[in-house]
């Protein structure tokens, strides 16, 4: 059973929005708890975990709060899943919190991926989501990023440069760039090569940060993309082919897993960057990978105590991917 609870502050003018949006998601759960709970000063935000008005606890916890976000009565700011902000997460936002909550053997996504559940398009505002689609197309044109040229040409109409948009796509974890400014890794794209090799029909051979990113490429492109990876630990090689358009995929072998796991940003891979709460390419890394069997996943995940995650089946993985990336090069702005 679902228990859910809305805080907000007194006169809050987003409370009737997520109330009515709730009311609407909650449509598929009939048995769901739900109380609305007033918070009227920065210590009971604290005791009672808002992370800005109004927030939604679901089973006590707030599952749109990016890790290690503040507490506090401030007007809450969301987005959706067209990029856009609002005072209240979509239907479609609350939707897949409410299942994810409700079936605990479902889907559970590393916080990192998803952006803490705002999700991987990138605002129309400042002309971020038009150099966004660019660098993803370039990516799957050429298997390379797009030039300055190119990227300058797509923020012109913002009155703004590509180097400029660049840099506030890395700040919010959309795309990374190295210490030189030039894109590392545009997800579910990397410019480096990767365990996960992805050849993309009718284009070229690229690589993706993660598991879930290649599986996420053949939504986002509407191609068919043959996937090459490798078991962790043993080597053993691992092949999914992805039809376009939502097409049966083919898994080699057939009790191919995926884990998804994420590490303490305390102990990242890397050193973790300020600019934004969590980052996918710092916490994420290489614990997001396929496994040949569900044995083997959690064998490997034993070993490694340093790792928190889950086992996905097939069709978990692929409804996490098409999720994530399905919308980047469709939506339009």
């Amino acid at each position: 059973m679902l228990e859910l609870t809305v805080l907000t502050v007194p006169d809050c003018p987003n409370d009737p929005v997520m109330l009515e949006r709730l009311a609407e998601a909650l449509a598929d759960h009939p048995d769901a708890h739900l109380v609305r709970h007033v918070v009227r000063d920065e210590a009971d935000a604290a005791r009672l975990e808002m992370h800005g008005s109004p927030t939604l606890l679901v089973n006590g916890v707030d599952p749109f709060a990016a890790p290690g976000a503040l507490t506090s009565v401030s007007c809450r700011i969301y987005r959706d899943e067209t990029g856009n902000t609002g005072g209240a997460p979509s239907v479609a936002a609350l939707r897949l919190a409410l299942r994810q909550a409700a079936e605990p053997s479902g889907p559970v996504l590393p916080d990192a991926v998803g952006r803490a559940g705002l999700g991987r398009l990138a605002p129309v505002e400042g002309g971020l989501r038009a150099v966004h689609q660019r660098v993803l197309r370039a990516f799957a044109e050429t298997g390379k990023p797009p030039s300055t040229a190119e990227l300058d040409e797509a923020a012109a109409s913002f009155g703004t440069d590509g180097r400029t948009v660049l840099a506030l796509l890395h700040s919010a974890d959309f795309l990374r760039l190295d210490s030189g400014g030039a894109i590392s890794a545009a997800y579910p794209f990397s410019a480096a090569p990767t365990p996960h090799v992805v050849r993309i029909q009718d284009g070229p051979t690229v690589f993706s940060m993660c598991a879930i990113d290649a599986l996420g490429i053949a939504a986002m492109l509407g191609t068919a993309v043959t996937i090459s990876s490798a078991e962790p630990g043993t080597g053993q090689p691992i092949t999914v082919i992805v039809p376009a358009n939502g097409g049966r995929a083919v898994w080699e072998p057939a009790s191919t897993v995926v884990f998804t796991g994420q590490q303490d940003s305390r102990r990242a891979c890397g050193e973790p960057d300020a600019a934004v709460p969590s980052v996918a390419a710092d916490v994420c890394c290489g614990f997001i990978n396929f496994f040949t069997s569900g044995t083997s996943a959690a064998a490997w995940a034993e070993d490694h105590a340093e790792v928190t995650g889950t086992v996905l089946n097939q069709a978990e993985a692929l409804e996490l991917g098409q999720h994530i990336f399905g919308p980047l090069l469709t939506a339009t702005g």
